[in-house]
């Protein structure tokens, strides 16, 4: 390997090799703290991003104003634009066609608060996960043009083309993000990053993003005839969700897009987004975690096991009452979620180890497994592997499934080449998660032929992923001032991750919090100690190597995060490894 373990760890307690910023990057860094004056740490930190000493002050604040692309470089953006300006101005009957998950329901929130604000009201439709699937299908569409003039899908209907086509006397706009084939349904404007004729520069973008782009492009041309169109700026903490919560690339405007955003939540005037907090029980600014794991899920609650709308009516509602009913309903379902989760997931983990972890795809498949859950516990296969994973609820026959890829394996492009070639009955997704439908007595087939494609990408060619460092710290350099520093570099998240260091030759005193949970405090011999929380320690090798180390030292490595208790905030190591020093 061209890369050397990082203290000499070719193997931690997990089985990880670690590796450290090669003798380049260090160089690097090194100058860039002399040109900057910024903390090394953090000069480590911009150089894994590929940035450069004299653009570190603006990634560090970056500006959505630099940062925003014109929504005119997207194609068929001008004529959905023209469109839907149109149906407001003539106050035509608008439908939104809408996925639903976290993405598809901020996606929603985003036009009809928009419309609100103009004055103007759409009808919200959401498929029933189950009964209906992903996407518009022909009877849904129909009835939508039977009764509406424009119909707005949104984070889907790329793919969608017998639908679309049977929605007769309405006008169809798609704003969506999912790969495209090779031909596009016949709507009047698909606007789509990852559509086969777009160059691929936005691709990074989720649907909302999509959709925040056609307002953008709508308030400019309102704009030109001397009308004031509605603060777009109040609408980026919708757009920071579902950037998050859909596992968006946190680069580029992506970066402004949240940052922006989490600022905007933090006002807490949207009153469905502060209904959700309470309920989540969250007393500190937002963060990226926050979106990511506390308010996203909740969202997502109603179309995986409830009723699909209740995640967009609650992002869009300016009604508090509805806003605090919808919140606690949405609340009650995700414990409900929680429940049927853990069950897939440990009879879908069972089922793929006894099939076997060391091949280029995991997967399992179950009979009445909840459609609502199999993405989730793909991911857990997925993280758990680090292997593209596929979890698949059978019934009548039919397997309906959810994927997730790791980075670098195009994951959307191997099942929609799997559906092209028939082993599928429908399939598509981005490079990171799809879905698909599959009949029972192909399932062997499909999954064998994916596992194929995958191969020839590279998945499955190593065991657990190499944990990447940023950099060495000591316990003493851990301060409150370079963990804030250091969070200038952020948001962090998919293709960003929070900058990770080792910090070597600790003694450590540890204790048991609960079932799982470890706390630590370390120190180098030096004077300064550093607290650490390791969650679900007791899971794996690290809970009992260090709750019991024989007086042994340890190389420890993990993230630097700020710990608000009590009215006071200090630094603590989020512990992800450990090694024997």
């Amino acid at each position: 390997m061209s890369e050397r373990a990082f203290l000499n760890v070719a193997a931690s307690l997990t089985g990880r090799r670690w590796v450290g910023p090669g003798a380049e990057a260090e160089r690097m860094a090194e100058a860039m703290a002399q040109v900057t004056r910024l903390p090394l740490a953090l000069c480590l930190t911009l150089v894994k991003r590929d940035v450069a000493p004299e653009a570190a002050a603006a990634y560090l604040a970056p500006a959505l104003r630099d940062l925003l692309p014109d929504p005119l470089s997207l194609r068929d953006m001008g004529r959905a634009a023209e469109r839907f300006l149109a149906a407001v101005a003539r106050r035509e009957r608008i439908a939104i066609f809408a996925d639903y998950d976290v993405d598809g329901g901020s996606s929603a929130a985003l036009l009809l608060v928009w419309l609100r604000a103009m004055g103007r009201q759409a009808t919200l439709y959401i498929p029933d996960r189950i009964d209906e699937g992903y996407g518009p299908n022909v009877p849904a569409m129909q009835a939508l043009a039977a009764t509406h003039d424009l119909i707005l899908c949104v984070d889907c209907g790329t793919l969608s083309h017998e639908p679309i086509a049977a929605a007769k006397g309405a006008d169809v706009v798609v704003l969506d993000h999912h790969l495209g084939g090779e031909t596009l349904p016949e709507a009047l404007a698909v606007v789509n990053p990852n559509r086969q004729d777009e160059d691929g520069s936005l691709a990074h973008l989720c649907a909302a993003s999509v959709v925040f782009l056609l307002l953008v492009e709508a308030n400019r041309r309102l704009r030109a005839e001397g009308v004031a169109g509605p603060d777009l700026m109040a609408l980026l903490d919708l757009v920071a969700l579902a950037t998050v919560a859909d596992v968006a690339p946190l680069i580029g405007v992506n970066r402004a897009f949240v940052r922006q955003g989490l600022r905007v939540m933090a006002r807490r005037e949207r009153v469905g987004l502060r209904a959700l907090a309470d309920v989540a029980r969250m007393d500190t600014a937002p963060t990226p975690y926050a979106l990511g794991f506390l308010l996203g899920p909740r969202v997502n609650a109603g179309g995986r096991i409830g009723q699909a709308d209740l995640g967009a009516r609650l992002l869009a509602t300016d009604d508090p009452a509805e806003a605090a009913a919808l919140a606690e309903r949405l609340d009650v379902l995700n414990t409900e979620r929680r429940d049927i989760e853990a069950a897939v997931r440990a009879a879908a983990l069972a089922q793929a180890e006894a099939r076997g972890l060391d091949g280029p795809l995991v997967w399992a498949a179950g009979a009445g497994w909840h459609p609502g859950v199999v993405g989730i516990v793909a991911a857990r296969l997925k993280e758990a592997t680090n292997r593209p994973a596929v979890v698949i609820g059978l019934e009548g026959g039919i397997g309906k499934g959810s994927a997730r890829s790791v980075s670098g394996v195009d994951l959307g492009a191997a099942v929609q080449r799997c559906a092209a070639e028939g082993l599928l009955l429908k399939g598509g997704g981005h490079k990171m998660a799809a879905g698909l439908t599959v009949a029972e007595d192909q399932l062997e087939a499909a999954m064998a032929r994916l596992g194929e494609l995958l191969a020839k990408q590279g998945a499955g060619a190593g065991g657990p992923a190499d944990l990447r460092l940023d950099g060495l710290l000591a316990p003493g350099a851990a301060t409150l001032a370079l963990v804030e520093q250091l969070e200038e570099a952020g948001p962090f998240g998919a293709a960003s991750p929070a900058p990770r260091f080792a910090f070597a030759d600790c003694a450590v005193q540890a204790r048991r919090i609960g079932e799982s949970h470890l706390r630590l405090t370390f120190g180098d011999g030096l004077g300064a100690k550093l607290e650490a929380i390791a969650f679900g320690a007791f899971d794996g090798p690290l809970g009992p190597a260090l709750l019991d180390p024989g007086h042994q030292r340890f190389h420890l490595a993990g993230k630097l995060e700020l710990n608000t208790y009590g009215g006071r905030t200090k630094v603590q190591l989020r512990l992800e490894d450990a090694a024997r020093a």
